[in-house]
Formats: structure tokens, C-alpha cells, sequence
């Protein structure tokens, strides 16, 4: 039985483990919950009628939340020429082409979000066993694989996140920070739901959202209603 601290538990004692909570109060007992001495992240974790060892029943993609995630993300685009001034233009951290493999290449990855213009592709695709096992590789479904790497980068920083299922059927996402104002954190919450109900597999049979869970990085789960954030 995993070890849970003090202030866990504590916080553990204000959830009702058996209730399903509105979207607002889950969230807000989020906050009142979140507890560590650092600004945690919250987090949704929503459990899909899926079988990912289907390719056809595979769900991935992307959203802009409203608000943002709360955090500064470093963005690698991978052009050259005018793109890459583009890129640079836009706010991007790194650019670079061969350089930018060789330097991946060599272990660096200080960066937390890949672009990559579609011409250089087979180039980045060097990179596959790196970049795939960390969820950074370049993919044409989240906008990453772009001609119009400026876009994609101000869409990023703005606070775009990507998802996909994991061998579970359940998708992991951040919504935002425990200090968000509660609308903002509402907001994010719903942008993020709506496109994942959008991305829903046509092979895709019965339920759809089985549960939808929502925490703090530190903090207790709170289970929300999912009849409730599905129409």
C-alpha cells in the first residue's frame, strides 16, 4: 500500500470518494485541496471508451486552452530560411535543421515542444526513438508538422497542449495551476473536454467518457460527473 503523507490525507478528508462532482466544484475543491508549498499543476485524467491497440480507435490531438497552462514552455522548430526567421519572429527558443538533430543527437533536450516545417521530416525522423518515447516528436495531427511554423509556435506558447490516449484508453492533460482563478480553470477544462469529445473515433462503440478525474499535482482525486461535460 502506497505511503500517503499527512498533508494528503488531510486534504483527502474534504473529497467524497463515492460523489460525482458538478465541473466547478470538482475544480474548486482542487484548489482547496492543493496544498504543497509550489504552485501545483492541475491535471485531468479522463478515461475513454477506447481500445488504443486499434488503430482506428486511437485518440490524438490538440487544444489552445483559453488561459493558457501557467507555464513558460521552450519551443524547438526545426526550418530553414524564411521559416525559420518566421520561427524566430514568433517567439520560438531554438531553430535550427541538421545543426538541431545533431544536437538532439547528442543527448540535449532542453525544450518542451517540437515544430517542424514539412519539408524536413525525413530529417527529423532521424530522431523517432528519442523524441517518440517523450511525446515530442513533430505530428501533422497537432499542428506540429506546419509550413506555418509561426502560428504554431505563438499557439503553443499561448498554451496549446497536446494529448493522446495512453495504452489504458485514458488521456492525461494539465489544465492549468492551482492559483488560476476558478472561470479560468472552468474554461480550460471545458475547451479541453469539447475537443476531446470532438476527437471521438467513428470505430468508436458505446460510452464514450467512462470518468473524467481532476487533481493537483500533490492533491487527492475529485471524480467528476461525466453525463455532464459530454453534450
Amino acid at each position: 500500500m502506497a505511503y500517503r503523507g499527512k498533508r494528503y490525507v488531510d486534504a483527502a478528508k474534504a473529497v467524497d470518494a463515492d460523489r460525482l462532482y458538478e465541473p466547478a466544484e470538482a475544480l474548486a475543491l482542487v484548489k482547496e485541496t492543493a496544498r504543497a508549498k509550489f504552485d501545483e499543476t492541475v491535471d485531468v485524467a479522463v478515461r475513454l471508451g477506447v481500445d488504443p491497440r486499434h488503430a482506428d480507435q486511437m485518440v490524438r490531438g490538440a487544444v489552445v486552452l483559453p488561459h493558457g497552462t501557467g507555464r513558460q514552455v521552450r519551443v524547438a522548430v526545426f526550418a530553414k530560411g524564411d521559416k525559420a526567421k518566421q520561427a524566430e519572429a514568433a517567439g520560438a527558443d531554438y531553430v535550427g535543421a541538421e545543426d538541431l538533430v545533431e544536437k538532439i543527437q547528442g543527448g540535449w533536450l532542453d525544450f518542451d515542444a517540437e515544430v517542424a516545417t514539412t519539408d524536413l521530416m525525413g530529417l527529423v525522423g532521424r530522431l523517432g526513438k528519442v523524441l517518440g518515447p517523450r511525446g515530442l516528436m513533430p505530428n501533422p495531427k497537432a499542428g506540429t508538422v506546419t509550413f506555418d511554423v509561426a502560428d504554431a509556435v505563438r499557439e503553443i506558447k499561448a498554451g496549446k497542449i497536446e494529448y493522446r490516449v495512453d495504452k489504458a484508453g485514458i488521456v492525461h492533460a494539465p489544465i492549468g495551476k492551482a492559483s488560476f482563478d476558478l472561470e479560468k480553470l472552468v474554461a480550460n477544462f471545458q475547451a479541453l473536454m469539447e475537443s476531446l469529445v470532438r476527437a471521438k473515433p467513428e470505430a468508436a462503440k458505446g460510452q464514450y467518457v467512462r470518468s473524467v478525474t481532476v487533481s493537483s499535482t500533490m492533491g487527492p482525486g475529485v471524480k467528476v460527473n461525466a453525463q455532464r461535460v459530454t453534450v
